[in-house]
């Protein structure tokens, strides 16, 4: 049988999820593998590592970043540092492969121009989890945030500006890109616990990258 991921891809298609908010179904999809080799390299220099919130609780999300900032959570609180913390050097650079696709996807969703100086890298294993949140963190609001899913499918939350505005759901699978900036750019977001699966590329895991403009 024929490697289904080998298979030519199908188009990519936007959905228009709210003013300032787009879904690209299966835009990073045909750059895949690529993407997965500039990541790995990151990993190499920068592991993940399940931080811990200033409440003092570890986060079941693994992470890691490069660029020239990387977000951090510990005792202290939430914040952006130009090194890592656990090896006190500065984050890997941006691969050129990530940040073409951030800028890419991006304009696509109508924020031509994005430049960003931070991308997050997110594992999640079967159970993990992100609670709903706004991203505040950054200096600049008028630059949108681009995710992009690899890996198992998960259940992304997407709701208002109120944290008790209940959230819309949608099943975001790997290749797919979402953006959102705006009116939206403050809304609570998060990921429901992640389910059991088996990738053809990653395994039992999802890789979750999010650009920002965070300095």
């Amino acid at each position: 049988m024929a490697d289904l991921f080998d298979s030519a891809p199908e188009p990519p298609r936007r959905e228009d999820i709210a003013p300032g908010a787009a879904l690209l179904r299966g835009f990073a999809r045909g750059e895949d593998r690529a993407l997965i080799e500039a990541i790995d390299a990151v990993v190499a220099r920068a592991p993940f590592r399940h931080m811990v919130t200033p409440g003092g609780h570890a986060m079941s999300v693994a992470m890691t970043s490069c660029g020239s900032a990387g977000w951090v959570t510990d005792r202290r609180g939430y914040r952006y540092a130009s090194d890592d913390p656990d090896s006190a050097q500065p984050w890997p650079q941006m691969p050129p492969v990530l940040r073409d696709l951030a800028q890419r996807a991006a304009a696509e969703a109508g924020f031509a121009g994005f430049d960003p100086d931070a991308c997050l890298i997110n594992r999640y294993v079967p159970g993990a989890k992100m609670a709903l949140h706004q991203d505040k963190d950054e200096r600049d609001f008028s630059a949108p945030i681009v995710s992009v899913s690899l890996g198992l499918p998960a259940t992304f939350q997407f709701g208002g500006l109120a944290r008790s505005d209940k959230p819309r759901r949608y099943e975001l699978r790997h290749g797919d890109v979402f953006v959102w900036g705006g009116p939206t750019r403050l809304v609570y977001h998060g990921v429901l616990t992640l389910k059991d699966g088996e990738h053809p590329l990653l395994g039992r895991q999802r890789i979750n990258l999010t650009f920002r403009k965070a300095l």
